[in-house]
């Protein structure tokens, strides 16, 4: 099979980040075990205003830092036309681009489509968290093998809540994931996880995370500080604990990326073969 060819929309406007590298690792880690090359370009959107066209078999497009909502920078429009151009691509062609979307990006997607409401939560939500899954991510191939609940790498300051139930009708869309229950806070559950079509999945935590490599980023001596000084000793810890668990964040690095991988490489090679 010839090589497939994937573009990474990075999103971190060039801030430090530990999601580049994860994407990165998971994809070589795809193109070994799916036996297949992959010819993997970088887009620095959010820093250089750059964008790839419709010439790629899959696009990952990474988490970020900073605000969800319209800014009117430079890279915006070019992006929601470049998610406008492969959702109408995958409606007449039997060719079907791929597009997976984290944290920020899933938000902006869920935004731009009009699903719900996204806004600044009350308070950062950060850590090892559970996540829940619906009737609809019981259902969900990239999430068969999770346990209910699931836990994932949590960072964020938005989220996306208060759904237009019409809208997500149109669009053929599913909930799959919701945050943890919390019975005591009168707040709508943020969403975490979206079946856009049957080739766009997103989600708002990071499926990406690696929990050996998170756990050795969290111990330096410079991030333990980061986190003790601004969420606790306690949060800190329980970071630490849920990150060596072997059945937390490295089970989900394993199940939901390579799913997704492993399943848009096997559509691409039946179209190829016919």
């Amino acid at each position: 099979m010839e090589a497939i060819r994937i573009a990474i929309l990075d999103m971190y406007n060039n801030a430090p980040n530990e999601g580049m590298r994860c994407i990165r690792q998971l994809l070589a880690r795809g193109s070994a075990e799916n036996e297949v090359p992959f010819h993997v370009d970088t887009f620095n959107v959010r820093a250089e205003n750059i964008l790839p066209g419709l010439d790629y078999d899959i696009y990952v497009s990474s988490g970020g830092p900073g605000s969800p909502l319209p800014s009117g920078e430079a890279w915006e429009a070019p992006y929601f036309e470049l998610i406008d151009s492969l959702l109408a691509y995958n409606q007449t062609h039997e060719h079907k681009k791929h597009l997976l979307l984290i944290c920020h990006s899933f938000q902006l997607v869920s935004r731009h489509l009009g699903i719900g409401d996204v806004s600044r939560r009350k308070s950062t939500s950060f850590g090892v968290l559970p996540v829940h899954l619906t009737p609809a991510g019981l259902a969900e191939p990239l999430l068969r093998g999770l346990t209910e609940p699931f836990y994932v790498v949590d960072s964020r300051d938005y989220q996306l809540a208060d759904l237009n139930l019409v809208r997500l009708e149109e669009l053929g869309a599913e909930i799959l994931c919701l945050e943890k229950e919390r019975p005591h806070v009168p707040l709508a559950r943020a969403v975490m996880a979206i079946r856009f079509t049957p080739e766009v999945f997103g989600t708002q935590f990071h499926p990406e995370a690696d929990g050996e490599g998170m756990l050795r980023y969290m111990l330096t001596d410079e991030r333990k500080q980061q986190v003790i000084s601004t969420y606790g000793e306690a949060k800190y810890h329980e970071m630490v604990r849920l990150l060596a668990n072997p059945d937390t964040i490295e089970h989900t690095e394993s199940i939901v990326v390579p799913t997704f991988l492993r399943r848009a490489v096997a559509q691409l090679s039946q179209l190829t073969a016919a």
